[in-house]
């Protein structure tokens, strides 16, 4: 966007004619219009020096006339009048405060017109020098008049239209002065060359005049976004010499950094920390991907790095980060000269990303670890157990009687429960293993290097007790229990999903003995909880196929002794397992959703 644009060829403006091109009528490009006012500044920086070559030379011409030839004093005299007169009118056009209030374009008009006019006169009045009688009198004369019209050439260069008036002037006094013969061909083909010459010069003049204007332009807006962007936008800039010292800091960086605790000689931290050793002022975030490359080691072998995490190396506990790039600065022949790269500040992206790693990892009501921790840190434990025996031990837990809190009091009041439940079992476990809510009312307790049965049990009953106390929520006493499933590995599992499976089904034993109870797992347990499963599978089928029937058992009244009804009672002959028992099936039924099919099959 800000690389330099190359020189604008003429072709490119069919607007500029010659006119414009010399400065002569008014241009629209303000860029072409600002460099014909520097232009006009530089001759009248230096025209008064051409003013005093064109006095003191009329001057020695006066005088080597008046001592070798009177007869021509009045012709010289007149000469310096109107040389005078001319050089003193280009004085006031490029001087002048009141001129330069003029359009551009006549100032270079009437200065056109003097240096024409001073050309002619000074070549008329070198001619008259010529009539002088030879000798060092008539060389001074001549020295002194080529002299100014040397002076005033070159004071003129830099305005293309007095340049040109002033060829005109001296091609056609010349044609005027020789008469009729080969010099005024001479002179109006040295003149046609001179045009060419400052035509060809005007056009460059204006090439490079737009393209000049195009890189100031892309340059200042590349220096206000810059400075936006240091400024007011979370990068900044920073630049380090080939021993590391800094050279250069974005002022804000400067006043959010510390201080080196023990700066090195030459470090200044009231001049913008300039003097100050980079790896003093920074260090690495050693948790960060790629660190094991410090940034003293791209320093000292001169390697580019990108995106290095950095904070104050004088903070020991640092709140803010930065992102860090940099790259070694070589020259044009190939020797190194430093460092330079720029910065992002992290700390809102750093705090973003710990919220949502901690949304993804712990429980948002609770503060707990959630389920995918939960099962991160069993992995990890697990994982860890290769080499040296060090068992694990897995909780399952379930509140029993919140479902009757949340009915009762509302779901706000069961949030607040499972708050207090949750520090209830933080205090009870404390280091001892890891605390997480699973959802609902379940939570789960992992213990890494635990299996005495003895110890689980106790904790266990700390934890059903703590958890059993009476409650206050809204005013009023809530009072709950907890069942505790338990499985421990290896002998129940060496692997998360199995342990999770047993410990699930250790659950389910303590809720059928009764709640408010813990009890460890056993082979017994997968045995029944696979015989429960199949007999759910079959009693779907039976659903399905109506594979029941209905006995009928009469009610006698014990007044009369009359039958006064019949109680129907339904039955199931499995295929494989013969008779089931309703006390078998009809609490799977009931647990498996099928128990509303099957009292409408008995409707029927």
């Amino acid at each position: 966007m800000f690389s330099r644009s190359p020189a604008i060829p003429l072709r490119d403006h069919p607007d500029a004619t010659s006119l414009i091109l010399f400065g002569l009528v008014e241009s629209d490009e303000d860029a072409w219009s600002a460099a014909q006012h520097v232009r006009l500044a530089k001759v009248g920086a230096v025209w008064p020096v051409a003013l005093i070559a064109h006095l003191v030379a009329a001057a020695i011409v006066f005088g080597v006339s008046l001592a070798a030839r009177p007869a021509l004093i009045a012709a010289v005299a007149v000469h310096a009048g109107v040389i005078a007169l001319l050089s003193g009118a280009a004085f006031a056009t490029v001087r002048s405060r009141t001129l330069r209030e003029w359009p551009i374009h006549r100032r270079n008009a009437v200065l056109a017109t003097c240096a024409a006019g001073l050309s002619a006169a000074l070549l008329s009045l070198l001619w008259v020098t010529v009539e002088l009688p030879g000798g060092p009198i008539e060389l001074a004369g001549l020295v002194a008049i080529v002299g100014a019209i040397s002076v005033t050439a070159i004071t003129l260069y830099a305005v293309r239209a007095a340049t040109l008036g002033f060829g005109i002037g001296l091609a056609l006094m010349l044609t005027l002065l020789s008469g009729v013969g080969i010099a005024p061909v001479v002179a109006i083909a040295a003149f046609a060359g001179f045009a060419a010459v400052a035509y060809r010069m005007a056009r460059i003049d204006y090439a490079l005049a737009l393209d000049h204007a195009d890189q100031s332009s892309e340059g200042r807006l590349a220096m206000k976004l810059m400075a936006e962007f240091e400024n007011y936008g979370p990068g900044w800039f920073w630049e380090a010499d080939r021993r590391g010292r800094i050279t250069y800091i974005s002022p804000k960086m400067a006043h959010a950094l510390p201080p080196p605790s023990d700066p090195e000689e030459g470090c200044d931290p009231s001049s913008g920390l300039v003097g100050c050793i980079l790896t003093d002022l920074f260090r690495m975030d050693s948790e960060a991907p790629g660190t094991e490359r410090t940034l003293a080691f791209h320093l000292s072998s001169r390697t580019s790095f990108s995106d290095y995490s950095v904070c104050a190396a004088a903070d020991p506990a640092p709140e803010r980060w930065w992102s860090m790039s940099g790259r070694p600065v070589i020259d044009e022949i190939g020797r190194f000269q430093g460092f330079i790269g720029t910065g992002f500040d992290l700390t809102e992206k750093r705090k973003a990303d710990a919220e949502i790693n901690r949304l993804a990892l712990f429980d948002g009501l609770t503060g707990l670890a959630n389920r995918q921790r939960m099962r991160l840190s069993l992995d990890k434990t697990l994982a860890q157990q290769a080499g040296p025996y060090r068992p694990t031990a897995l909780f399952l837990m379930d509140l029993d009687r919140f479902k009757a809190v949340n009915d009762t009091l509302g779901h706000q009041a069961g949030d607040l429960l499972l708050k207090q439940v949750a520090q209830r079992l933080t205090r009870v476990v404390g280091d001892a293993g890891l605390v997480g809510r699973l959802g609902g009312d379940e939570f789960q307790v992992v213990l890494p290097g635990v299996d005495n049965r003895d110890t689980l049990s106790t904790l266990s009953r700390e934890l059903i007790l703590a958890l059993s106390q009476p409650y206050f929520i809204s005013g009023a006493s809530v009072s709950i229990g907890c069942s505790i499933g338990i499985a421990i590995t290896p002998q129940h599992g060496k692997d998360s999903e199995t342990l999770i499976r047993n410990a699930d089904l250790a659950l389910y034993a303590a809720k059928a003995d009764g709640r408010g109870v813990h009890r460890f797992y056993s082979d017994d347990m997968l045995a029944g909880a696979k015989s429960r499963k199949q007999l759910e599978d079959d009693l779907r089928i039976a659903v399905t196929e109506g594979a029941f029937h209905l006995c009928y058992q009469p009610v006698v009244s014990t007044k009369s002794t009359r039958i006064v009804g019949y109680e129907a009672l339904i039955r199931w002959n499995h295929p494989t397992r013969g008779p089931v028992s309703p006390a078998d099936f009809i609490p799977i039924a009931e647990e498996c959703g099928l128990i509303e099919a099957i009292g409408t099959w008995v409707l029927r």
